[in-house]
């Protein structure tokens, strides 16, 4: 039997008009709830807070870097940055004065981390 136009799709549909079989119904999402009715959301992220670093060298600081920083093993501008809680700038200054001064001595120097440990003795 050749079934044409409107007809065919009454004929598939078993004589359902609104298109959707049983199985079709069957299938479709509930809005019941569970896991896999719920998308997942992206998650905000971690926000680490702003350093409040010194960007000016006063005497409390100067006084901490004279004393402590020549008892370091390893000294750079990151480690100074990091215990000292001064900006990069200030670091640099510091360890180029420490150096000047003969209190650490230059163990690695590359263009971007100058690495330095205290001076011994033993050294001079």
């Amino acid at each position: 039997m050749v079934v044409h136009g409107q007809y065919r799709e009454l004929a598939l549909n078993n004589g359902k008009k609104d298109g959707f079989s049983a199985k079709a119904k069957a299938a479709a999402p509930s809005s019941g709830g569970g896991k896999a009715a719920k998308k997942k959301k992206w998650s905000k992220g971690k926000v680490k807070d702003k350093a409040q670093h010194a960007v000016a060298l006063d005497k409390t600081i100067f006084d901490r870097i004279m004393k402590d920083v020549p008892t370091f093993r390893m000294i750079s501008q990151s480690i100074l940055i990091e215990r000292l809680k001064i900006n990069g700038s200030l670091a640099r200054r510091a360890i180029a004065h420490l150096e000047k001064e003969g209190q650490i001595k230059r163990i690695v120097h590359h263009s971007r981390q100058l690495i330095y440990t205290r001076a011994t003795a033993s050294s001079d």
